[in-house]
């Protein structure tokens, strides 16, 4: 829709500070409307549209309701956790630490670099190979294993060449060669880094003519670029002269340079042998910087523990015995459904192990133990006393605990499953896909599916988590046989599609692999994929990779009704989950405002702008009926402005009436908060300097009007409302004389969770 005139209406909207020009949004090539690919498409010989087909779209839209319904659940439950760090493998032995300068892209601070490259020991020789071709060719790739340290090698490599006190920046592992290679805006004396480079989406998009000229740049410009990858990419033509192969330094003189680096501890000899063969049996370098660093904290029996890792050992243990499968079932399940109600695992454990007798029935091998075992999965179930005998099954690795119920059941606690230490579900995970093959991958595929289909919410979350952790064995099996499917089905799997991708950047190399797969689900996948990519990009993914997050989704947003709807749900929901993170949600403010003034009056595009505008503008907090700019404006500091730019704009669409209900809305959310009265008056400052003198008077006037609505009518509101524009009294042009019925909703709060129109 375009604006609608106002007789009010100033000059265009006034040009993005240049605070705010280094956003620089993708712009479609589709406009909005157009049919989707996948999407049934009536022919110009068709009849008459049966009524079935008629129903489908506003049946698709309740569907798509409800999986944003599941998705808000979860981010409320963990939303404390979207904006720390990213932990898992990077971290030392799983443990939560400081995720890897340049993960999410950005710039990288010379303090960061510096950080990271603390106990740094260079490689050799495949430092001073790569160094060389940086040199000479300003391009450099290094692939080999995760966790090798190709990420503080291409920061080490970097520094070598632009010194300590250069400012990095960090690209995109998607599509960001691509783009770099055909941009004209290289900054000379930069450097850049892309970490864990997954490709692009369009195969034909970087040649090695591309490359060549990319080189070229890149040194004509005193550049320079680092990329790391997997070893598949030196099979790429493209890239195959710029690889270099990359290796973890020598564990032991690691270990010796920390320590050198540490306050020194005293070492009785036969420990410190130990300590040395233990360290000689690490092959990540994260691992051997925390246990000297351990050793220097606590001591060597604590840095011993560390390094002989008990918790692994005792799951290895456990598999060595070779566990019969009235034992293996039950774990597995639980590696994939941990910390359900014990009731609820018990119910889908059983449906597992039909899954598993089905399989055995057809005539294959048994799941899990020797044919001479002689037991099947269900022999003698009833008289096994299941609870009891996980103190045998699983000593030291699996426990219960009370937890309370939800809601009007929290009083109500029963017992959960879980494991003695979050590491052992990846262990556990680890040790199934390494010992064991399709005999019992096929039923638990199986199973999966059926939980990603008909299990509850808190069921198919966990699902979402087993799957994640299992990607980092084997991605090409969980995107191929499970994600692909999921995110096609119906909507409780493609909310599970949705969040395995979110938990899936809780590992660092597993993170970009989360990106390319959902950006891939909008690439001319059908209208389902697309609208399971919007979830997808939310939460975690979308945190992270913000820009790339942000640009897809504005895409999506130029697309058919369904898939536009649902992207401008996801826009919503990523400045809920952002509240806690001010910067972020700045970003997302600042991109729709750039949108806007991007677009031309009277556009598609602008109305499809405004349209995001006032759902952001309306939207709720996650956890509580109040408006997420009553948040922004008491804890982040310069939303005001943003806030302000976006007021404007709105109030002079056809969306005047929401705008100003949301105003008030947000008026009385604070009005007993004294603390906001400068961001109040911030907001009024910034939309006064956007508007013209008429525009301001008829601003007065409505507002004035609005907060005589008894839902509006609140002492102190009024008030509040003298801060934001000065007096409210004063006769208003007659044109712009409304009733207030006619300018705001009679519902002090409209139905926007997760963005849905009113």
């Amino acid at each position: 829709m375009a604006d609608e005139p106002d007789p009010h209406d100033g000059p265009a909207v006034p040009p993005v500070s240049a605070a705010d020009e280094d956003i620089a949004p993708h712009v479609p090539d589709e406009v909005a409307g157009e049919p989707e690919a996948g999407e049934d498409i009536p022919g110009p010989d068709a009849g008459p549209e049966p009524a079935p087909e008629r129903r489908r779209e506003p049946d698709e839209r309740d569907e798509d309701d409800r999986g944003y319904d599941d998705l808000r659940r979860v981010h409320q439950l963990v939303n404390n956790n979207f904006y720390g760090v990213v932990d898992a493998s990077g971290a030392a032995f799983g443990f939560g630490a400081v995720s890897s300068p340049g993960l999410a892209p950005g710039t990288i601070e010379p303090e960061e670099m510096n950080r990271a490259l603390r106990f740094y020991v260079p490689p050799r020789p495949c430092f001073d190979e790569a160094l060389g071709k940086l040199r000479r060719d300003a391009f450099v790739v290094l692939t080999g294993e995760d966790s090798s340290g190709r990420g503080a090698g291409s920061l080490a490599l970097l520094r070598e060449i632009l010194g300590g006190e250069a400012r990095l920046r960090s690209l995109s592992p998607a599509n960001a060669l691509a783009e770099l290679a055909a941009s004209r805006d290289l900054k000379p004396g930069q450097g850049y880094v892309i970490l864990d480079y997954v490709g692009e989406l369009n195969v034909e998009a970087v040649q090695a003519y591309s490359i060549r000229r990319l080189g070229e740049e890149l040194a004509r410009k005193g550049s320079y670029l680092v990329m790391t990858a997997g070893g598949t990419t030196r099979r790429r033509l493209a890239l195959r002269d710029h690889c270099v192969p990359w290796r973890a330094p020598d564990p032991v003189e690691l270990f010796e340079h920390c320590r050198d680096r540490l306050p020194r501890t005293a070492l009785a000899p036969d420990i410190e042998r130990e300590l040395r063969e233990r360290v000689g049996e690490q092959r990540r370098p994260a691992d051997i910087v925390a246990a000297a660093e351990v050793l220097s904290r606590e001591g060597a029996e604590k840095a011993l523990d560390t390094l002989r890792d008990r918790c692994r050992e005792l799951v290895r243990e456990l598999f060595r015995k070779q566990p019969c499968a009235d034992d293996l079932i039950p774990l597995a399940a639980l590696a994939f459904l941990e910390g359900i109600p014990e009731r609820t695992f018990e119910k889908q454990c059983a449906v597992f192990a039909a899954f598993v007798r089905d399989w055995e029935q057809s005539g294959e091998m048994p799941a899990a133990e020797p044919e001479s075992e002689g037991r099947t999965v269900l022999r003698g179930a009833v008289a096994q006393q299941s609870r009891a005998r996980w103190k045998e099954r699983a000593v030291g690795l699996v426990t219960t605990e009370h937890r309370s119920g939800p809601s009007r059941n929290a009083g109500r606690g029963e017992r959960h499953l879980v494991f003695t230490e979050p590491r052992v579900r990846e262990f556990v995970i680890a040790e199934l896909h390494d010992l064991y093959g399709y005999e019992l991958w096929y039923p638990m595929r199986q199973w999966l599916a059926e939980m990603a289909l008909v299990g509850d919410l808190g069921t198919r979350t966990e699902v979402a988590r087993g799957v994640a952790l299992l990607a980092r064995h084997a991605l090409a099996e969980v995107d191929e046989n499970m994600l692909k499917v999921w995110s096609e089905g119906l909507i409780s799997q493609r909310v599970t599609a949705a969040l395995t991708l979110q938990f899936m950047c809780d590992t660092e190399h597993l993170a970009p692999q989360a990106l390319y797969i959902a950006l891939g689900w909008t690439e001319n996948s059908g209208p389902r994929r697309a609208v399971t990519a919007a979830m997808a990009l939310t939460g975690r993914l979308g945190s992270l990779y913000r820009l790339d997050a942000l640009n897809q989704l504005w895409s999506l947003t130029q697309r058919g009704e369904r898939i536009a709807f649902s992207a401008h749900r996801s826009l919503v929901l990523l400045l809920q989950s952002a509240e806690q993170d001010p910067e972020h949600a700045l970003l997302i403010l600042r991109y729709v405002r750039t949108m806007i003034a991007r677009a031309a009056r009277g556009s598609k595009e602008r109305s499809i702008a405004l349209r995001a505008a006032i759902q952001l503008l309306q939207a709720e907090r996650p956890e509580a009926p109040e408006p997420v700019t009553a948040a922004l404006l008491r804890t982040a500091p310069g939303s005001a402005r943003h806030l302000g730019s976006l007021w404007v704009d709105v109030l002079h669409s056809g969306h005047r009436s929401r705008a100003v209900g949301a105003l008030c809305r947000t008026l009385v959310q604070l009005r007993d908060d004294p603390s906001v009265t400068g961001a109040v008056r911030e907001l009024g400052e910034a939309m006064r300097n956007a508007m013209s003198a008429p525009q301001w008077a008829a601003l007065r006037h409505h507002l004035s009007i609005a907060l005589r609505h008894p839902d509006y009518a609140i002492p102190g509101a009024r008030q509040l409302a003298q801060v934001l524009l000065g007096s409210l009294r004063g006769r208003p042009p007659g044109s712009s004389r409304r009733t207030t019925t006619s300018l705001i909703s009679t519902s002090p709060f409209p139905s926007v969770q997760g963005g849905r129109s009113t």
